[in-house]
């Protein structure tokens, strides 16, 4: 299975490059709409800057993305920051870096290493959340089947969460796992079920 990572919360640092300054954001994000709000609303945040570049990157399998120079050279800003982001393999995440000029000019080399530089060192801060999606059932059996079916979902090569357990005249009760395993959980109970131990609600 492939995995993809986001932040699970906002992240800024800044940066000094030959006095000039590039300080970077990063914001999980699901929708173009939530990443034009983060985009305009870093770039009023510092109206005064000299530019304020932008990448995303959404979808399952970040297979939607776009980024913009923002009046830097074409190529300097928004490709490194978004080629940065793929390299760690991230999705659902938008990126803005605001660079206010120190004086002195740093060439296109100088500039898409620092541009770069921000989004890592931002990306760095601390581990990133691995995106997953979860699937789930909800289980009726008996008392005498319950722990026999607890260890016997324990022995899989995946966790599987058993959650919000009611115990009425039988054992009422869900199990929560990663979607990509689904076709397999559901051929075990299925062939539970058929040998009636268990009933799938």
């Amino acid at each position: 299975m492939e995995y993809y990572f986001s932040v699970k919360e906002n992240r800024k640092i800044e940066i000094k490059i030959k006095n000039s300054r590039f300080i970077c954001y990063l914001q999980y994000a699901e929708t173009f709409k939530q990443v034009k709000h983060f985009i305009s609303e870093i770039s009023d945040l510092h109206k005064n800057a000299n530019h304020n570049c932008w990448a995303y990157i959404l979808g399952d399998k970040g297979d939607t993305f776009h980024s913009s120079d923002a009046g830097e050279p074409s190529g300097t800003a928004g490709k490194p920051m978004l080629h940065t982001l793929q390299k760690h393999k991230m999705t659902n995440i938008v990126c803005v870096v605001t660079r206010y000029f120190g004086g002195t000019k740093l060439g296109i080399r100088g500039l898409i290493d620092a541009y770069s530089e921000s989004v890592e060192t931002c990306i760095l801060v601390n581990k990133l959340n691995k995106i997953v999606k979860l699937s789930s059932f909800y289980i009726s059996t008996t008392y005498d089947f319950f722990e026999i079916l607890k260890h016997r979902l324990s022995s899989f090569d995946f966790h599987i969460a058993i959650k919000d357990i009611e115990y009425t005249a039988d054992i009422k009760f869900s199990i929560e796992f990663e979607t990509h395993y689904l076709e397999d959980i559901q051929k075990y109970l299925t062939e539970i079920e058929n040998s009636g131990k268990l009933i799938i609600e």
